[in-house]
């Protein structure tokens, strides 16, 4: 038999990949101008976010978390270094392009839930889909129930609890079926078993293959992540 004939009859194994992450960031520095010099508030770091995996970012105050989660968030720009979303850069995008990305592709939850005071939790939820031509009702609902919301659909947020509306805000940010969900101190105006309840609920959501990142002061969030990171001085430790 030929080399050739050989080859053919040999079955070609395709080599297996793994998927692309979300969001990574490749060498990301940023440096601001401030009244001493220039403030370096993060320094060369490397970070990807997994489908599928909850990471808390903890660290004290000034450490670089709100900057790494603008960063992520594609709410700001590195002074050197890369973001990657899906692999490539987002460095060449518009900013309406970036905002239909972040509207598609990622998802918030804020500590002090931002929801608009009246309107209905169903409304709420489906506010970031105001602008597509669907009825997006009924993945509201759905979501609603899905964060054991579902008897309180027609409820305003002054008929909520704590826990409830944050529960709301994070249904809100999966309307849009985000490849990252965003969360910062998710936890900070919630009482501990408010907040087991709140985490419960996110690392259910990361099991369902959504990148999870909290950025947080809160041990309990360490607790129920998958991979905890330290911001110190704007250097990332494993």
């Amino acid at each position: 038999m030929s080399d050739d004939a050989a080859a053919e009859a040999v079955p070609r194994v395709e080599r297996a990949t793994r998927p692309v992450p979300p969001l990574r960031l490749d060498g990301v520095t940023k440096q601001y101008a401030g009244g001493g010099g220039t403030v370096t508030a993060l320094d060369d770091v490397e970070f990807t976010v997994e489908r599928g995996e909850v990471t808390a970012i903890m660290g004290p105050s000034g450490s670089g978390k709100s900057t790494m989660l603008n960063m992520l968030g594609l709410l700001d720009d590195p002074t050197t270094g890369r973001v990657e979303l899906l692999g490539s850069p987002v460095a060449g995008l518009s900013a309406s392009e970036r905002t239909d990305v972040r509207r598609k592709r990622v998802g918030f939850v804020f500590q002090e839930f931002h929801l608009i005071p009246t309107l209905s939790a169903v409304e709420n939820v489906r506010l970031p889909t105001r602008f597509l031509e669907t009825d997006s009702t009924d993945r509201a609902v759905d979501l609603l129930d899905r964060v054991g919301l579902g008897d309180r659909l027609g409820h305003t947020p002054d008929e909520l609890s704590g826990g409830q509306k944050q529960r709301v805000a994070i249904a809100r940010s999966l309307i849009n079926e985000p490849d990252v969900l965003l969360a910062d101190e998710p936890t900070g105006n919630l009482d501990r078993d408010t907040g087991e309840t709140v985490l419960g609920e996110i690392a259910t959501i990361a099991e369902g293959g959504v990148g999870v990142v909290a950025v947080t002061h809160d041990a309990l969030v360490g607790e129920y992540a998958d991979r905890t990171v330290r911001l110190v001085d704007g250097v990332l430790h494993e």
